[in-house]
């Protein structure tokens, strides 16, 4: 696989800065059943599925699902929000657009103090993170077998990509119904980038880069191959949702 090092916020200060905990964010605005997700006031609900979506029953959006080979995918980006995650530019039209941008932490569904600190033995597989009852934060073998599903790394991004959105003609072909948008990130600083450039999705792994940095999975306009980098915590990036 085709690795790529990102090299965002990496800087002293923002070390400092992510030693001090950074910041929060919460901006912007029937058939099989997944029981036992926690709604905003704290109760108990059940996700509902059509054909070829789920509604999340926490906040009642609803996602468009797609079956590649073995695994079922969101065919959108996750725009559920809690602390840690942000729209684009903080603008609610960007969520719509999108999906939200989650830190590290607040993807896999921990205390923002695992963005400076060593998540080992605390990640679980699957760890439903921020995901809705019943689907969970991809890990990196469930990522390849996306890959390997789409005719491999290589081409994964080509396949992967949509039709539209992405700068100077990196468009994909979408062959899967993946629908991968290039939604960029926000930095550990609070500015936003690289929208129309970069698709970037949390990973979870029980193997991180160091305290500061973990891996996840990054689609660029001018490739045709799904790469992996590893990046600050406190950077935010896309989450898409496997069905456990």
């Amino acid at each position: 696989m085709k690795q790529r090092l990102l090299i965002l916020c990496i800087a002293a200060v923002a070390l400092i800065f992510a030693a001090c905990g950074g910041d929060s964010g919460n901006n912007g605005s029937g058939m099989e059943r997944d029981s036992s997700s926690s709604s905003s006031s704290g109760a108990l609900c059940t996700n509902t599925y059509g054909t070829n979506t789920v509604t999340d029953c926490r906040d009642n959006q609803t996602y468009k699902t797609v079956t590649i080979g073995t695994q079922m995918w969101m065919a959108e980006n996750l725009n559920y929000a809690v602390d840690s995650s942000w729209c684009y530019n903080n603008s609610a039209d960007s969520c719509a657009k999108y999906g939200r941008l989650y830190q590290w932490a607040g993807a896999m569904g921990l205390s923002v103090t695992y963005n400076s600190t060593s998540a080992t033995g605390v990640i679980s597989t699957p760890q439903q993170g921020v995901c809705p009852a019943g689907w969970h934060i991809p890990t990196d073998p469930e990522w390849t077998t996306l890959e390997n599903t789409v005719g491999g790394g290589d081409v994964a991004g080509t396949a992967l990509k949509s039709v539209s959105g992405w700068d100077e003609g990196g468009n994909g072909t979408d062959a899967y119904g993946f629908s991968a948008f290039p939604a960029g990130y926000r930095n550990g600083y609070g500015g936003f980038g690289s929208v129309g450039r970069y698709a970037h999705f949390a990973s979870a792994t029980t193997t991180e880069v160091d305290t500061l940095r973990a891996y996840n999975r990054y689609l660029y306009y001018e490739d045709a191959y799904m790469g992996t980098s590893s990046d600050g915590k406190f950077i935010a990036f896309s989450v898409r949702c496997l069905k456990d």
